[in-house]
């Protein structure tokens, strides 16, 4: 009789080690992911390990997806974290020198880091999540447990809060420094590639 031979199919599915993979090679990314969300470098420091561990223990992922996992992953940890709700009459701007903790900032924070974390949790979720990392408004509804409404609403508030946040800045700075006053549209502020 023949010797049947099998021929070994890649696993269509990310290992444990492409997600040790990804999280190795993507850290710097994934945790600037995990300290927009969260405004806190410990929290933030829990939620990449929580979605390290989670991506690695959880459901099977197509390899193809499995950066896009570990990012998802690290938002579910901050969203357990932090768990942001949409308040009445939140939006108020902040300073860029306080985060949307409380917290006063490092004086040596880039100023769109800043502003980012200068909103309100709510309003920082969604900007992160629908701005920077392209969720639809449906998606992000559903990872927050909110309606789509009170998506559309906190994206729009962050994007002004932002916009004025970066003219503020641009205010502030004298005339020696080459910069001139000028207004600053939300169009025109700057987009963080996380």
């Amino acid at each position: 009789m023949a010797e049947v031979k099998q021929i070994a199919r890649p696993t269509p599915y990310a290992s444990k080690a492409d997600f040790g993979q990804i999280f190795h090679e993507d850290m710097n990314g994934l945790y600037l992911l995990s300290f927009l969300l969260t405004a806190d470098r410990e929290k933030a420091e829990q939620c990449f390990v929580s979605g390290l561990e989670d991506a690695v223990e959880g459901s099977p992922v197509f390899k193809e997806w499995a950066r896009s996992w570990a990012r998802r992953a690290i938002i579910q940890n901050a969203v357990r974290v932090i768990d942001p709700r949409p308040v009445e009459g939140s939006g108020g701007l902040r300073s860029p020198s306080v985060n949307g903790n409380g917290q006063p900032m490092p004086p040596e924070m880039p100023l769109e880091i800043a502003a980012v974390l200068g909103l309100e949790p709510f309003e920082r979720f969604v900007y992160v999540m629908t701005v920077l990392e392209r969720y639809s408004d449906q998606e992000c509804s559903v990872l927050l447990g909110c309606a789509r409404r009170d998506v559309l609403a906190a994206r729009t508030r962050a994007l002004q809060q932002l916009g004025s946040a970066v003219e503020l800045h641009f205010r502030q700075l004298s005339p020696a420094s080459g910069l001139h006053e000028r207004s600053t549209s939300v169009l025109e502020l700057p987009v963080l590639h996380v």
